[in-house]
């Protein structure tokens, strides 16, 4: 592996996930242990494992290719389990399978693909799944494969989680067990109203495009309803005013019953409500509202076994867990993902410091405690006593993962994930009078104050969506870290707007998702360059992906004193492009706001643009499309102005192909050392 490149290893590795063990399951008695992991850190093959206690030794339950079955690109990739952990089900090759825990005995249903998100009931005795938009059952032994409910339209779903609830809300499924396994709470999907929009392969021109449904800001989003389904047949709709309440945030069936979570469209309110299983109709559990929008909290809501609703408060500045609308969780102490509950005891993560995310826990009249004894990143799973303990740092790469059983001592996981060919040489800094978080890498080589000052590649993410500076090796900076070898003093900032500072800060880019960014980076570079000599302010490039990539186009064009040549790859550049859920949140509706929506598109701005330009998008990306470079370019050049556009052919949103991506990035190295005049060695 040594002569393998950063960027050939990042890809392959698929940003070094491969032999992550993951998606941990624990049995109802605390003793054993369910989770995926390939068989390797060069092998992307997803298997299914067990750990088993007394003595502690991994089981490996189903190897895909042990299967006589064509295993697919990735393996198994996830699967669900009743409530026992006795039986587990999974997707392969778009059949349905399923495993004897205990045995380890594989085998497959007899039902017609493809098979999707394959969930026995709680008692083991079926298992539902999804295909070609409907919801089916078949028993666990392969017989009685049936539809529940199948599409009564065009354009409908049932079962499933619409582009919004993925892209945006957070919730990835469409249907959920009752506790007995007899009945369903199953959402309806009806895209019929969501615009059509085309992804082409411009080098295929015989070939047809794809089509998609993709709600745009301002326009509609899809009809989501839930229904109420027993294993005989009849449906129960359950009622609540979607005309006020169109998005399902999120819902769920427990010991108490059904509920769900609705949102506003403008998204300043959140209802949890309980759902009647026998007639559908709903009543208010709590009610959240905000006059930016109400944060959707990771994990909530959530009933504890005594049935009080846990949900969260940002009512005094911090993101404080609440039961039954009263805080639980001490002030300056940020929530930011509840992990579960555990009768009681409630699992989750939280931190006063943003750079860090803890391991905490709390129950009903108690105060809440701290798991974890390192400064990281830290995630858990939970049942019976047991947790399971996965925490990355900063002082080496990857994640490490314990069991922990009371009163045992703790067993590790086995992580096979290969180790990075480059080693971060950081430091972490924080600057203004703001405290803006920083990360300064260096070439492995350099002398400060021996050898002449560096060129500095400004290179954040910057945007609500997700924190670059923490306490970890995080994937993304070891690409950060391979520019740094190349000859630069790589600068990452966290500004306004990203997560883990609290209520108030994410809020300071409500109508304005660019101006206050833009101005965190460049007063953080201020001061670094102020603090280390060893930076040079006469050659500062800007690089970002996504919204990255947005803000390196705004960095170039207002404020090219400070920044000289900028790349941006994948980037929105009109505003009024992107989706329905995550642009309104920030900048409201387009018809409603039209002038938030100019200032933050770099498309209004092109004439001003007199620095060095290179675009990248992919021709397949069906997140932010196409149309935002090309429009932008296209705006460029009438304005006169010149820039590099790189049409990235059969590519996503993100590179995949390891070729592709080692070639991308030498194309930016070469680009940053033409416009920086940064001489080749």
């Amino acid at each position: 592996m040594s002569t393998l490149s950063l960027p050939r290893q990042f890809i392959r590795t698929r940003r070094f996930t491969v032999g992550l063990p993951s998606a941990f399951t624990i049995s109802p008695d605390g003793a054993s242990v369910l989770f995926l992991r390939s068989r390797s850190g060069d092998d992307p093959l997803g298997c299914l494992w067990c750990l088993d206690p007394d003595p502690a030794t991994e089981r490996l339950l189903v190897d895909p290719t042990r299967l006589d079955e064509p295993t697919g690109g990735a393996g198994i990739t996830g699967y669900a389990t009743d409530d026992s952990v006795t039986l587990a089900a999974f997707a392969l090759a778009d059949g349905l399978w399923v495993v004897e825990v205990g045995t380890g005995r594989a085998r497959r249903l007899p039902v017609r693909g493809p098979v999707l998100d394959p969930r026995p009931d709680p008692t083991g005795r079926r298992i539902a799944y999804l295909r070609d938009g409907a919801l089916r059952v078949v028993e666990a032994d392969g017989s009685g494969d049936r539809a529940l409910v199948e599409p009564d339209a065009a354009h409908v779903r049932f079962g499933t989680a619409e582009y919004v609830a993925s892209a945006s809300v957070g919730r990835e499924r469409g249907y959920w067990w009752a506790p007995d396994g007899t009945r369903l709470l199953v959402a309806r999907v009806d895209d019929s109203a969501v615009p059509i929009w085309h992804v082409s392969d411009p080098t295929e021109p015989a070939a047809p495009p794809r089509t998609v449904r993709y709600p745009v800001a301002g326009g509609a989003n899809a009809e989501v309803g839930l229904w109420l389904l027993t294993l005989a047949g009849p449906w129960t709709q359950v009622t609540w005013k979607v005309d006020e309440f169109e998005y399902l945030t999120a819902a769920g069936w427990d010991a108490h019953g059904p509920f769900a979570a609705v949102q506003s469209r403008d998204q300043r309110t959140v209802r949890t409500l309980a759902i009647d299983p026998a007639d559908g109709r709903t009543r208010p559990l709590a009610t959240q509202r905000d006059r930016h929008w109400v944060h959707l909290l990771p994990g909530t809501p959530v009933r504890t076994a005594a049935g009080a609703l846990l949900a969260h408060s940002d009512a005094d500045g911090t993101r404080r867990l609440t039961l039954d609308g009263v805080p639980i969780t001490p002030a300056g102490l940020h929530v930011r993902e509840v992990f579960g509950v555990d009768g009681d005891e409630v699992l989750f993560g939280a931190s006063p410091d943003p750079t860090q995310a803890q391991l905490w826990s709390c129950r009903p009249g108690g105060d809440a405690h701290r798991l974890d004894t390192e400064a990281g990143v830290h995630h858990g799973v939970r049942r019976a006593g047991t947790l399971v303990h996965t925490a990355r740092t900063a002082d080496r790469p990857g994640a490490r993962t314990v069991v922990r059983r009371p009163g045992r001592p703790a067993v590790p996981v086995r992580s096979l994930v290969d180790t990075p060919v480059l080693r971060l040489r950081d430091t972490r800094l924080t600057t203004t009078e703001r405290g803006l978080h920083s990360q300064l890498l260096l070439p492995s080589g350099y002398r400060p104050g021996q050898d002449p000052a560096l060129p500095v590649l400004v290179d954040p993410y910057g945007g609500p969506a997700l924190q670059r500076v923490t306490r970890q090796q995080s994937p993304m900076a070891f690409v950060s870290q391979w520019f740094a070898e190349q000859g630069f003093a790589v600068l990452i900032t966290d500004g306004s707007g990203t997560p883990g500072r609290g209520p108030g800060w994410e809020r300071e880019v409500a109508g304005d998702i660019l101006g206050p960014v833009l101005a965190d980076q460049v007063a953080a570079l201020a001061e670094v360059v102020c603090l280390r000599p060893e930076l040079d302010p006469s050659r500062v490039a800007v690089r970002g992906w996504s919204f990255g990539a947005t803000l390196a186009v705004a960095a170039v064009l207002r404020r090219p004193e400070v920044f000289h040549a900028a790349i941006a790859g994948g980037g929105p550049s009109d505003q009024r492009l992107y989706d329905t859920h995550w642009r309104e949140r920030f900048l409201g509706r387009p018809d409603e706001h039209p002038e938030r929506y100019a200032a933050c598109s770099p498309l209004t701005e092109a004439a001003n643009l007199r620095r060095p330009l290179l675009l990248i998008h992919g021709l397949a990306d069906d997140n932010v499309f196409p149309a935002h470079t090309l429009r932008l370019s296209a705006e460029l050049l009438a304005a006169g102005r010149p820039h590099e556009v790189l049409p990235l052919v059969r590519t996503g949103h993100a590179p995949s192909d390891e070729n592709l991506f080692e070639q991308l990035l030498r194309h930016q190295l070469d680009f940053l050392r033409r416009h920086l005049r940064i001489p080749t060695a």
